[in-house]
């Protein structure tokens, strides 16, 4: 549990962490403009969201410890060269490798999890990992913060290399994987489907910089959709596919995907609108702003934990339906009574309360229902599919946060609600196409994921059969 949450909070992490770096990055390289330090953070971003669908079918080829290490030792040294990087170029090289890592960590990190634990618990286990993200997406702006302002920028980085080699070290407790007789996915496939991906995220991170009928964006948005259909068709014709095209005909997996998108669209927005408006209109220092945001990230992920564990009990559809309900209402409120008079306390704290309830619930349920609408051989490429859906949703998420608000950042109150209204439209069409996952209880689904879609591991008696004690043991015993 702890090599799965550990990888999952770093790679989340560490795309929000350096967004309020730019200006003291500006210090160290002179030289560049603000337009080329933005890099930084939108290469990681384009890589990250490129790799994550090839980098599950790899894990279920490779083995989920050998490319969770390899994952993990990438993103660890690429950290450290993030940290010590002498120019700018030496940077973005870095930031992108960073990238490479952590898409191929977040695949492999859940399949260790799931692999070996007791299908009446999984649900509990995803909460568990749900609940890592989700703090690690709301107190990276935090963190950042709090490191850029005390120490530096480079500190965001330095910070990886202890955790990082810490999970590198424990990750030798988990058992190999039984090697695939398989060869590895199709190399050409792969680069179609990572490329592809790649375009249409530049071309919508970009596309207020640019210009949104510019022939770049035109380009990268045509391309990237070209690309990736070309990917799809390859995929259904060749014998090792890069991607997984059987798992759509599950109806859950479909609908978490959709539901994916649409909450990565609302939940980036969200984030980032809410630290930009304490800074520019209630002018909140980096730091401030930062720590105003950790109780509604500690209340996420303990909400988080909580569904998980419900989830042997319920269906996802009630997690997803109901955290979104509670991320729409925060978000009216927060719309309807946005002004430029700070309200902290009465206003901010509780608002932000609702939503990280709200996001922490959302989070469990369509990962649970992504995770496991699959059998367990396609653990790791189902997440990594579902995990780019919801990336891709994230950047149309920032795409419209940079579209609404000025090139200067406003200091009227305004444009922020408008976005805000966005995020809300966003949470309330994901909680609506929530609804239509499975009814059915999580312990029927659990045990579905081993025996109703044909598993390709073997069972062992803690899989098998129902376990008389009511606390029931998170991890199989070895057999």
């Amino acid at each position: 549990m702890t090599l799965a949450a550990g990888a999952i909070f770093l790679s989340i992490l560490d795309a929000t962490v350096a967004n309020l770096a730019v200006t003291d990055m500006h210090a160290s390289f002179p030289d560049a403009s603000v337009t080329d330090l933005t890099w930084v953070i939108s290469l990681y971003a384009i890589v990250f969201a490129s790799f994550l669908a090839p980098a599950g079918r790899l894990a279920d080829v490779l083995g989920r410890r050998r490319l969770y290490t390899l994952g993990m030792g990438l993103f660890t040294a690429a950290s450290l060269l993030c940290a010590v990087a002498p120019g700018l170029p030496t940077l973005l090289v870095a930031r992108g490798l960073q990238g490479l890592g952590a898409a191929a960590m977040i695949p492999a990190s859940l399949a260790v999890l799931l692999v070996d634990v007791n299908p009446l618990r999984r649900g509990a286990a995803i909460g568990l990992w749900s609940a890592a993200a989700s703090a690690a997406a709301a107190v990276g702006p935090s963190v950042g913060g709090i490191l850029i302002d005390t120490v530096g920028w480079r500190s965001v980085f330095f910070i990886n290399l202890p955790l990082g080699i810490a999970l590198l070290l424990g990750i030798r407790a988990v058992r190999r994987s039984v090697p695939r007789k398989q060869g590895l996915p199709d190399v050409l496939g792969t680069a179609l489907l990572a490329a592809g991906t790649g375009l249409v995220v530049l071309g919508i991170t970009q596309g207020q910089e640019w210009g949104w009928g510019g022939p770049r964006v035109v380009g990268c948005l045509v391309g990237g959709l070209g690309l990736l259909a070309a990917a799809l068709v390859r995929a259904g014709r060749h014998p090792r596919p890069a991607l997984q095209t059987r798992l759509w005909r599950s109806r859950d997996f479909a609908l978490a995907n959709l539901v994916s998108f649409f909450f990565g669209a609302a939940l980036y927005s969200w984030l980032l609108v809410g630290a930009f408006f304490l800074v520019e209109v209630w002018q909140y220092s980096r730091m401030a702003a930062g720590v105003s945001m950790i109780p509604s990230a500690l209340l996420s992920a303990a909400v988080a934990a909580l569904v998980g564990r419900s989830l042997g009990r319920r269906s996802p559809h009630i997690a997803v339906f109901c955290g979104a309900t509670a991320l729409v209402a925060a978000e009216l409120w927060l719309g309807i009574t946005l002004s430029s008079q700070a309200a902290l306390w009465s206003m901010w704290i509780p608002v932000g309360l609702l939503g990280g309830a709200g996001i922490g619930a959302i989070s469990t349920g369509v990962n649970s229902a992504a995770a496991l609408s699959v059998k367990p051989a396609d653990f790791a490429g189902a997440t990594g599919l579902n995990m780019a859906v919801r990336q891709i949703g994230g950047a149309l998420g920032v795409a419209v946060l940079a579209a609404i608000l000025p090139a200067r950042t406003a200091s009227e109150p305004g444009p922020y609600s408008h976005v805000v209204f966005f995020s809300c439209a966003a949470a309330a069409v994901a909680g609506l196409l929530g609804l239509g996952f499975s009814q059915r209880r999580g312990r029927n689904r659990g045990l579905d994921g081993d025996r109703g879609q044909g598993a390709a591991l073997p069972e062992t008696p803690a899989a098998a059969e129902p376990l008389p004690s009511r606390r029931l043991p998170l991890f199989r015993r070895p057999t």
